[in-house]
Formats: structure tokens, sequence, C-alpha cells
């Protein structure tokens, strides 16, 4: 299985121009992925630079055929024209989805520093060795406040998750929203972080996954997924995927494509043993 994390950018490359389809290409020509997890998606968005407003969750699962599409998104906002603006996380699967979750993440109040709301969107899909659940998300980036109780609200994520897989649920009901769904304790969990790699708050989600970077090079520094062209900032690692204990021996490897120059962040590249 071939999984691809990508900060998007709401499709807008290092030269300023938004093209979903140089998305949807890109991603061909970096892995063919199985699925694709990408943050800054946006809908009906034309203040953001560059932007014409278009829908690019349509645009792209059209430029992804036999593809499942599911959207979550964490601003809603008016347009002032009667529609709305909507900006999220993105999961594409070729591989059969069984359930779809959307998680809102906690906001708290933090004076004086911008934010906006985040979400966490999880699909239970088919891989080649049974049920999995992938949730990728975008953590806030400038309230470490919000991000710390973030972090905390994922943990429970998994935990519940993992209750879920062993509880015997009710065969009561055999059809409609009741219906016994199974919820994987394997999980895969990807995004912006917002985070460096030596940052107590990755500390605390490994707690409870382990960095498939670090399981496919061992000791290694991680290489930057932000930052690394046209930027004054040194660049850094701040996009992972995270796998829970179980899914570690099917890490076959791990990279991240440092020439891309389709967003302002660096595509990271997954396979999964099957």
């Amino acid at each position: 299985m071939k999984l691809l994390q990508w900060n998007i950018q709401w499709c807008r490359g290092i030269d300023g121009v938004v093209d979903p389809a140089r998305i949807a290409r890109t991603a061909r020509e970096l892995c063919d992925p199985d699925v694709c997890c990408f943050q800054e998606v946006a809908v009906n968005f034309s203040p953001l630079p560059g932007s014409r407003g278009e829908d690019q969750v349509a645009l792209l699962g059209r430029h992804f055929p036999g593809y499942e599409a599911h959207f979550a998104w964490a601003v809603d906002v008016p347009d002032g024209s009667g529609g709305r603006r909507r900006f999220g996380n993105l999961i594409l699967s070729r591989l059969p989805v069984q359930q779809v979750l959307r998680h809102s993440l906690p906001w708290p109040a933090h004076e004086g520093v911008p934010s906006m709301p985040r979400v966490a969107i999880e699909a239970v899909v088919r891989a080649p060795w049974g049920l999995v659940s992938i949730t990728t998300t975008h953590l806030e980036y400038y309230s470490d406040v919000q991000r710390a109780a973030q972090v905390a609200r994922l943990r429970e994520l998994q935990h519940e998750a993992i209750a879920h897989s062993k509880a015997m649920a009710s065969d009561k009901y055999e059809s409609g929203p009741f219906a016994p769904l199974a919820r994987s304790a394997s999980s895969i969990l990807t995004g912006d972080f917002n985070m460096r790699p030596d940052d107590p708050l990755l500390s605390g989600l490994l707690q409870d996954f382990r960095d498939a970077w670090q399981v496919a090079h061992p000791g290694e520094p991680h290489f930057a997924t932000f930052c690394v062209h046209d930027s004054e900032e040194p660049p850094y690692c701040c996009d992972y995927v995270l796998v829970s204990q179980d899914l570690a021996s099917r890490v076959a490897s791990v990279r991240v494509d440092l020439d891309c120059l389709a967003s302002d962040h660096q595509p990271v590249i997954a396979v999964f043993r099957p």
C-alpha cells in the first residue's frame, strides 16, 4: 500500500499558481498512491492567494478517477453572496473505504494569538492485510496551547479506536445507522503537525504511535518538509506519518521528495508491506 502525505497549500505551487491538475499529476508521478492524505484543501475560497474560488475537492476528485474522496472542513464561513467558504483536509482512496469519521479538534481560546479551527478526518480502509484506520489532520501553527489540546485529543481518539476494536457490537440491528461496523486499532496518523522532530508534543504522540520515518531510517534525522524552497526560514520537518505499533513491521519505506515545487510543503511517501 502506497500512501502520500502532503500539505498542498490549496494547490498553490512555489510559482504562486493554483493548479489542482498539477497536484494530481505530481502525486501520480511521485508514487501512484493508493491513499492520498491532503491538508489545506479549499472550496470557494477566492481570498486565498492565486485562488479563483474553485472547488478543489471536486477538481481533485475528477483528477483521481477510481478514488473515493472524503473531505472534512474545519473552516466554514460565508462568502458574502449566499455561499460558504470551506478549508480542511481530504482523503482520496482507491482502496475500499468502510467508514468515515470526522473529528473536530479542540480550539481553546488563546488571547492575542491568530488561529483557526482544526479537524481530523478518519477513513477505515480495507488495506491488503485487513482494515486500517487512516487519519489525517493539520494542527495549529501559531498557538502552542491549542496544538497541545489537539495532540491530547488525537491520543484520545487512538485509545477510543482501540476500545471500539475490542468491544462486542450488538447484533440487534443489521441495517441503518446502528448497524455494527468494525473500527480498527491498526492506525496510521498523518498530517502537518506544525511541530519539529524535537517537540515534546511529538514525543507525547509517540507514546501511542511509532514514527514511520524512524522505523524506516533508524537514528537518521528527518528530512525537511517545509521551507525547503523560496523561504527565509531554515528548512525543517513538520509533516509526518505515524503508525500504531502493530503496523511498524509493515513499513517498507518512507521518503521525502525534496525537489517538488507544487506546494510550499514537500510530499512524504510511505510504502507498506501487504
